[in-house]
């Protein structure tokens, strides 16, 4: 599973509040070169409130960084 969290570092307070995070996994449904994946989001402090849900089939994974399938992931659940 991937797990993306973003975190707001204050730079007055040294104080870390995480702000986002997703969770990201290999469905197991694709083969060698391709992958189908399904993803979340979840509530802003909460590890366990699904916000949003998708999916993405077919990714090359092994011809695109990761960053594009988190791309992808949060278009697919309609981020703009």
């Amino acid at each position: 599973m991937i797990v993306v969290k973003v975190e707001l570092h204050s730079a007055i307070t040294g104080k870390i509040t995480e702000i986002a995070r997703m969770h990201i996994w290999n469905d197991g449904t694709g083969n060698r070169l391709h992958g189908n994946y399904g993803g979340e989001t979840f509530r802003k402090g909460s590890a366990t409130t699904v916000q949003r849900n998708g999916r993405v089939e077919k990714y090359p994974r092994r011809l695109l960084h990761v960053w594009c399938l988190v791309a992808r992931m949060l278009k697919n659940m309609d981020y703009k």
